[in-house]
């Protein structure tokens, strides 16, 4: 952990990622390794991992207001639990997709995705849900047949398919490549831990009252992972 001095009580129960009661938005738990559980005996537990810092501990017990103990774990075990923890997040993307309708401004949603002073408001999941959504209604609108989100250094790059022509229509910036891939790798069900090899998975939706089943594939490459839908 980041500093050596922060008081920790370290919990030894089994905890369940999925049984909390009051959870971090997704993109905050990944991006700063702190999850948070219950015991067996429905204590509630601080989760972190290796990189964890004392502002992201002091945050979470901000935003959870409630007494906590700590328990660190393996990078590798926080990825698993971060899954199981947010896995019903697809179903829950999927009821916002069939509400949205067709009135999406892609372009406009990307340059919103602002950061204000709160931590857990500034990392919270509905901004990367929106773009998702307005990305794959725009898609549909456009009859498109597939959609290439590839990571560069300094950009990210976001392209579709329409009769045979790939076009890019949305550049975000760089550090949102890795929530977007985190976000489509959960609503498919995919290893967000497995960033190494290629994987494949299926999301199955509605856009705009239009059933929509996608594959999706993932890529490992030299600056995060490429995604194909």
């Amino acid at each position: 952990m980041a500093s050596s001095d922060t008081p920790v009580e370290e919990a030894t129960d089994e905890v369940a990622p999925s049984s909390a009661r009051v959870r971090p938005p997704f993109v905050f738990a990944k991006r700063n390794g702190v999850l948070v559980t219950e015991d067996d005996r429905g204590d509630t537990i601080l989760v972190y991992r290796d990189d964890v810092t004392l502002s992201a501990i002091n945050e979470l017990r901000r935003f959870c207001n409630r007494p906590m103990r700590l328990k660190h774990i393996g990078n590798e075990q926080f990825e698993t639990m971060l899954v199981q923890a947010y896995e019903h997040d697809s179903a829950e993307t999927q009821q916002m997709m069939e509400d949205i309708g067709e009135d999406l401004d892609l372009g406009s949603i990307a340059a919103g995705l602002a950061e204000p002073e709160d931590l857990l408001e500034s990392e919270d999941d509905a901004p990367i849900i929106r773009l998702i959504n307005a990305l794959l209604t725009e898609a549909v609108k456009a009859n498109a047949s597939d959609i290439h989100i590839e990571p560069f250094e300094s950009r990210l790059s976001i392209r579709m398919r329409v009769d045979g022509i790939m076009r890019e229509i949305l550049q975000p910036r760089a550090m949102l490549a890795p929530l977007i891939v985190s976000r489509i790798k959960v609503m498919s069900k995919l290893d967000i831990a497995e960033k190494r090899l290629p994987q494949d998975g299926r999301i199955s939706l509605k856009v705009a009252g239009r059933a929509v089943d996608l594959r999706v594939s993932t890529l490992p490459a030299s600056q995060g992972e490429r995604v194909v839908l």
